[in-house]
């Protein structure tokens, strides 16, 4: 059976591209913390360590914020754009059993 998806809920995307680009800025943040928290280790020492030490942190905080807003937003504006483009083509076929 061939279906078509001729709609995409904008907020329904969104929200799920926000959430999963979120995941996606932990995940990186993790790894730039550790990156940093490493750093002051390999001879770097005094203020120079301690700041990456405070910025490998706070990316565990800011990296997640930041990517699941832009996901959001380009959720919107994918889900906009698809909406445009599927009423000229019709969609795209899906086949499900």
């Amino acid at each position: 059976m061939v279906q078509r998806v001729k709609n995409i809920g904008a907020v329904s995307l969104a929200t799920t591209m926000g959430v999963l680009y979120a995941a996606l800025g932990l995940i990186v943040g993790a790894i730039l913390a550790l990156v940093a928290l490493a750093m002051p280790s390999s001879g770097l020492g005094g203020s120079a360590g301690m700041f990456g030490m405070m910025g490998g942190v706070a990316s565990i905080i800011v990296l997640p914020l930041v990517y699941g807003v832009l996901g959001f937003v380009l959720g919107l504006i994918s889900a906009a754009i698809y909406n445009v483009v599927a009423r000229m083509t019709g969609g795209i076929e899906l086949t499900l059993e």
